[in-house]
């Protein structure tokens, strides 16, 4: 059986963010959770969790000797264990390192469109924010980030890796150029993976801190979003080789924000759910491929599929509506993000949730085509 094979009749019992925020006729392609039952081997560890009563304060050793274990063996990082730190979620992680670890009066670089917390966690506390756009290409724009570290000065940038909404996997090259940049400027990065694992069949991956020259810099990651667990608090703060007594003298309260039952059935998807996770990423590319084809042959708008992330970016230009993703929502009763939530220059294009099943994916173009007619 296909992992994104729940009907509608048992996703609309959820009562999450992505099931609760729309009336009931509205079909939710939008925030990102994914329309999955649960993985094998985090129904295992919640199921023994609840049978022995293991309920209690957090262990915090669990998650962070898991992704030392899941670094290895994907992508050939070594990390020593106290290279890990627990956190609450990426948010939160990013924005405790700018807090802590940046001036008041520091600048931060961002790269729109980006994911909408991007802006909460970059200008903590009055930081200002400077914005350097991807290329119309979807790719970072060396030449605009070396003129702002340049011009701005900033302290951090964080960085999205693979990016959301383009979905794109940045190269070795561009990373190491990246990591150059911030070495001459003196910039702090600060890297979001959390979509690391979820990257296209024969799709290479490369974390940030595996370039050569990263060792102030962090990784802030959680195996939350591949493994739909947003719902059990918990994420990872990953410090470069220089940063690691620097990431332990935190206060405690960033790592006392993770849920015990977070960490441990994290743990237990990176451990045992490697091969859950593998399909997973395999049914998404299809999922591409099928939105690619209906939107071209239904809609005559052109969507090409990226290397990361299960999410989808759509340029609604050629249908010449003012606001498409209202339009979509009121008209079509079907929900996607706005791309004014990622660029104030966006407002044509929505993000698409593909996590989710073919029938959903091919329902959902065709309330659009109907909502034109």
């Amino acid at each position: 059986m296909a992992i994104f094979d729940l009907g509608l009749d048992v996703l609309r019992q959820r009562t999450s963010m992505k099931w609760g925020r729309y009336d009931p006729d509205v079909l939710p392609l939008w925030v990102a959770e994914m329309d999955v039952a649960v993985s094998p081997g985090v129904r295992a560890a919640f199921e023994h969790a609840l049978a022995v009563g293991d309920l209690g304060y957090p262990g915090y050793d669990a998650l962070p000797r898991a992704f030392v274990r899941f670094a290895q063996d994907s992508w050939g990082l070594p990390l020593d264990q106290r290279r890990a730190m627990p956190c609450a979620d990426v948010v939160s992680g990013m924005a405790n390192l700018i807090d802590h670890l940046t001036p008041r009066d520091a600048a931060v670089v961002i790269n729109p469109p980006v994911y909408p917390p991007f802006r909460v966690s970059g200008s903590v506390n009055g930081r200002r924010l400077v914005e350097v756009p991807m290329t119309p290409a979807g790719r970072l724009d060396l030449p605009a980030l070396a003129e702002a570290f340049a011009q701005h000065k900033p302290a951090a940038y964080l960085l999205c890796s693979p990016h959301n909404p383009h979905g794109t996997v940045h190269t070795p090259d561009e990373l190491a150029a990246v990591a150059r940049l911030a070495r001459e400027h003196r910039v702090r990065v600060i890297s979001d993976e959390i979509h690391a694992p979820l990257v296209a069949p024969g799709v290479t991956f490369t974390p940030y801190l595996a370039i050569e020259g990263t060792d102030d810099a962090y990784i802030v990651t959680s195996a939350s979003k591949s493994f739909n667990l947003a719902a059990l608090k918990a994420g990872l703060l990953v410090a470069g080789a220089g940063a690691v007594d620097e990431m332990w003298a935190l206060p405690y309260e960033v790592r006392a924000g993770a849920s015990h039952l977070g960490l441990l059935t994290q743990a237990a998807a990176l451990d045992h759910d490697r091969e859950w996770l593998g399909a997973l990423v395999g049914e998404v590319a299809a999922h591409k491929d099928l939105l690619a084809d209906l939107l071209r042959h239904r809609l005559g708008l052109e969507y090409v599929p990226s290397e990361g992330t299960y999410l989808a970016w759509v340029d609604c230009t050629p249908l010449g509506l003012e606001h498409p993703q209202q339009h979509f929502a009121q008209v079509g009763r079907v929900a996607f993000n706005a791309g004014t939530d990622y660029g104030r220059e966006h407002e044509q294009w929505v993000r698409i949730n593909l996590a989710t099943s073919p029938r959903i994916i091919t329902e959902a173009v065709e309330r659009m085509v109907r909502s034109l007619t």
